[in-house]
């Protein structure tokens, strides 16, 4: 395969003056650390998780609902010693109930006074249960007047724990409420409740509570760590939330674990604009080429052109067919 350079330069110039126009309005990467990422953790590699000892000094702020990721921490180090969790500042207390914003000045007090601190996460105790749309919004707002005057710091949104209510249960309204922004605006989320909803099988069980029902069955049938005390739930429980937040800081790295794919012409993990803009650069700046050079090849039709970069942008913003299998 070689490369084609016999697209008129006119084309360049459309799509470049596309590509102008959607960077300016694109957000960023949304991560969500839930169920799926605790199914990737054995996947970090060794220097990734020595880079995130050394690399973060975080404030979080939690009760006893958000100490059941500590605890997580806390197993898997007792596990391997190399999980050595990043420093925490932890402040006792949550986000509340309907509209509070109490833990806002404690967390500005914080940041002016410690500017090594990169990272800030938060906890709901019962919160989000007999909370409102207001309410909800309330938080988000907050979370997004902190990240405006604190850019250097990045900050976790979370969803609340289970409270046995069920799909059609308000929990499960707002914490789609707190998805959905977080997906909208490219925000990193704790998945707290979707943690809570799967077996490491992949069963949902859509009516648990934060109890874990499930995770006694499962530790019946399965070799599981013990902890002196899992607040308000299951060892099991905690473990899971432990290996979550490593993987989400895995991702907040730069740690890719999937790679690759039809599509991911920059290799990065991800298909996005990045990738139509490197084989814009590929096909007509001398780029660099995809590596491995099939990945690029979104069309399947072994060339590396302009036309997958097209196709790309037809799935991305057009909901057009997703990249072709044959490269995968």
């Amino acid at each position: 395969m070689k490369r084609d350079l016999c697209t008129p330069i006119i084309v360049m110039a459309v799509i470049s003056l596309n590509l102008f126009s959607l960077t300016g309005t694109l957000n960023a990467e949304a991560i969500f650390a839930n169920h799926l990422a605790v199914g990737e953790f054995d996947l970090i590699p060794d220097s990734v998780v020595d880079n995130i000892g050394n690399d973060y000094h975080i404030y979080y702020v939690h009760t006893s609902h958000g100490s059941q990721i500590m605890t997580g921490l806390t197993m898997l180090q007792a596990e391997d010693a190399k999980y050595d969790p990043p420093y925490f500042y932890q402040q006792g207390d949550d986000l509340g109930h309907n509209g509070d914003t109490s833990w806002v000045p404690n967390t500005r007090t914080y940041l002016n006074t410690h500017p090594e601190c990169n990272v800030a996460m938060f906890s709901w105790c019962g919160g989000v249960s007999d909370n409102t749309e207001e309410g909800i919004d309330i938080y988000l707002n907050k979370m997004r007047e902190l990240e405006a005057d604190y850019p250097d710091v990045t900050f976790i949104y979370m969803t609340g724990h289970l409270d046995g209510t069920g799909p059609d249960g308000n929990l499960y309204r707002r914490n789609n409420q707190i998805r959905d922004t977080c997906l909208g605006r490219g925000k990193i989320l704790f998945d707290f409740a979707d943690i809570e909803s799967y077996d490491p099988d992949g069963v949902w069980y859509p009516d648990e509570s934060d109890y874990c029902h499930w995770c006694y069955e499962w530790c019946a049938s399965h070799s599981c760590l013990t902890c002196g005390s899992c607040a308000h739930s299951h060892c099991f429980n905690c473990y899971l939330k432990g290996k979550a937040f490593w993987w989400m800081m895995a991702k907040l790295s730069g740690w890719q674990s999937t790679v690759d794919t039809c599509g991911n012409a920059n290799g990065d993990g991800q298909i996005n604009i990045g990738d139509v803009v490197y084989l814009v650069e590929y096909a007509f700046r001398d780029g660099p080429a995809p590596d491995p050079y099939e990945a690029g090849d979104a069309n399947c039709d072994i060339n590396v052109n302009i036309g997958d970069a097209v196709y790309l942008i037809n799935f991305i913003f057009k909901d057009g067919p997703e990249p072709c299998a044959c490269c995968k």
